[in-house]
C-alpha cells in the first residue's frame, strides 16, 4: 500500500494551493483580510472584524450571544461572525492562507496550532497576554499546552477558551431495566454492549464513530484498554504496539454486531443525533454534547461519566485538544481582534460559553462558577484529570502534519478495518511508519 506523506512546511503550502474548497464571500471583509504572508497592521482598534468559527452550527448561538454582549461594550466594532463546520475548518484556513481571505480572529485549537503556526499565519500572542486584563488569569496547564502545540519554540498563538474530555455516556433506564453495572470498566462495558442489543428490535448497546473525527475515538479505545502511557517510546510510537493491535480489534469488532450498520459515516452530529433518539445504551463523546443530551432525553435518564478503567487498574485515555482563539497574522485590525479575544475570555463571557458547551473553562474564575457542580460531567471530568485517577497519553499535536495524519490520510482506513477490508495491525502500522516520519523530520528542523 503506498502511504501518502507531507511532511515540510513546503509540502504543507503545497497542500493547501492544491485545494479546491472555496471560500464564501461573506469570509471577506475589508478590514480583515490578507493573503498568506501579509504581516497585516495594528489598525485603529475600532471598525470591523471578522471572526472564523471553527466549530459553526454547533456553537453559533453561543457566539452570536458573545458577539451581542462584545458590541454593547464596544459599541465602534462591528463583529461578522462566520460559522465554519469543524470538518471543514482546517482547509478552509490553509486555503485563504496561500489565496488570501483569512479573518482577523478565528479558532486556532491545539490540533490545528502547529499547521497554521509553520505557515506562518498567526500573529505571536504572548507580549499581548501579559499586558492584559487576562494576565494570570488562565488555567496555566491550558496555556502550556497551546504553547507546546504551537510546533516547537514555545511562542504562544492561541489564547484557550476550554479543554474538553472524552466521556462515557450511557442510558441509565437502558441499564437498570437490563440489570447491568455502570460501564466503569472496560470488561463491564464490552458486557453491557452485548447485553443491550438486538438488532431485531433496532436496539444497540453502543454506536461507534465511524466517519469524521474516527482516529480520536478509536485511539482514546485502543489506549485505554492496554494501559500503555505514553505515545513515543524513544523516536518511535507505541500506537501500533501489539496491545494496541489487540485492543483495536477488539473493540472494531463491535461495528454491526452491537452497533449500528450507519455507524460506518457517522461523524459526531450524527452519532449524537442517533443516540439521544434512539434505544443505543453507550456513546463515546466529549463534554460538548452534554447539554443535547439534557434536552433530548432529560435528567435521570442518562449519565456522562470518565472513559472506563483497564486491566491494569489505571484509566488511560488519549489527550483532548485545547480549544482557542488566535489573530492571524493578516489582519489589518489586530488590535481589534484582540480586545475580542481579551472580551470573550473574560470570566463572564467565558463562564457563559462553556456552560452552554459543557466544557471545563479556561479562566480560573469563571472555573469556579457554580454551574460546574450543576454538570455533573463536567464536574467528574475535572475531577478525574487532577485527582491521579487518570494517565493521559498526549497526542503530538505540535507535529505540522498531524491533522492531516489523523484525518484525511487514515479516517477512510479506519473504516477498512470496520468493514474487515484491513486488519487492525496494518492500520495501525501504516498510521506509526508516517508519525514516525513526521517526527523524525520535526526533530531534524527543531533541534
Amino acid at each position: 500500500m503506498k502511504i501518502s506523506i507531507r511532511r515540510s512546511r513546503r509540502a504543507a503550502i503545497a497542500v493547501a494551493l492544491g485545494s479546491v474548497l472555496a471560500l464564501t464571500a461573506t469570509a471577506c471583509g475589508d478590514d480583515g483580510t490578507g493573503a498568506g504572508g501579509d504581516k497585516g497592521d495594528e489598525g485603529s482598534g475600532k471598525g470591523k472584524i471578522v471572526f472564523w468559527d471553527n466549530n459553526g452550527g454547533v456553537r453559533t448561538d453561543i457566539w452570536k450571544e458573545i458577539i451581542a454582549d462584545f458590541r454593547k461594550a464596544n459599541p465602534d466594532i462591528k463583529v461578522e461572525y462566520v460559522g465554519i463546520a469543524s470538518t471543514e475548518y482546517q482547509s478552509k484556513v490553509d486555503t485563504a492562507i496561500q489565496g488570501g481571505g483569512l479573518p482577523d480572529v478565528g479558532g486556532v485549537g491545539a490540533a490545528m496550532l502547529a499547521g497554521f503556526s509553520a505557515q506562518n499565519a498567526l500573529e505571536p500572542l504572548d507580549d499581548r497576554l501579559a499586558k492584559s486584563s487576562l494576565s494570570g488569569k488562565l488555567n496555566e496547564n491550558m496555556v502550556d499546552s497551546l504553547k507546546a502545540a504551537g510546533g516547537g519554540d514555545g511562542t504562544l498563538y492561541s489564547i484557550p477558551t476550554s479543554a474538553n474530555n472524552g466521556v462515557l455516556y450511557y442510558r441509565t433506564d437502558l441499564f437498570k431495566k437490563a440489570g447491568l453495572d455502570e460501564p466503569t470498566t472496560w470488561d463491564k462495558f464490552y458486557e453491557a454492549a452485548s447485553k443491550l442489543t438486538n438488532s431485531k428490535k433496532n436496539e444497540f448497546g453502543y454506536t461507534i464513530r465511524g466517519g469524521a473525527g474516527s482516529i480520536a475515538q478509536a485511539l482514546d479505545a485502543a489506549y485505554g484498554q492496554s494501559g500503555i502511557t505514553s505515545f513515543w517510546n524513544g523516536d518511535k510510537t507505541t500506537l501500533n504496539d501489539p496491545k494496541n493491535v489487540a485492543a483495536l480489534e477488539k473493540y472494531a469488532a463491535l461495528y454491526k454486531k452491537d452497533t449500528p450498520a450507519a455507524d460506518l459515516n457517522n461523524d459526531f452530529t450524527k452519532m449524537v443525533a442517533q443516540w439521544d433518539s434512539g434505544t443505543i445504551g453507550m456513546l463515546n463523546h466529549n463534554l460538548g454534547s452534554y447539554q443535547d443530551h439534557l434536552k433530548a432525553l432529560g435528567a435521570g435518564k442518562f449519565r456522562g461519566i470518565p472513559q472506563p478503567i483497564g486491566a491494569s487498574g489505571k484509566r488511560v485515555q488519549v489527550s483532548n485538544p485545547v480549544d482557542g482563539l488566535g489573530v492571524f497574522k493578516s489582519s489589518k485590525n489586530k488590535d481589534a481582534a484582540w480586545k475580542f479575544i481579551e472580551f470573550a475570555t473574560s470570566h463572564a463571557e467565558n463562564s457563559k460559553f462553556n456552560k452552554a458547551a459543557g466544557q471545563v473553562p479556561s479562566n480560573n474564575d469563571a472555573a469556579k462558577d457554580s454551574w460546574i457542580a450543576e454538570a455533573e460531567p463536567t464536574k467528574l471530568a475535572a475531577a478525574a484529570l487532577t485527582d491521579g485517577s487518570t494517565s493521559i497519553v498526549q497526542l503530538p499535536y505540535y507535529l505540522p502534519d498531524w491533522n492531516t495524519i489523523s484525518k484525511a490520510d487514515n479516517e477512510p482506513n479506519f473504516q477498512k478495518v470496520l468493514l474487515g477490508d484491513m486488519s487492525a495491525k496494518d492500520f495501525l502500522d501504516t498510521m506509526a511508519e508516517q508519525l514516525n516520519k513526521a517526527q523524525a523530520e520535526w526533530k531534524e528542523q527543531n533541534g
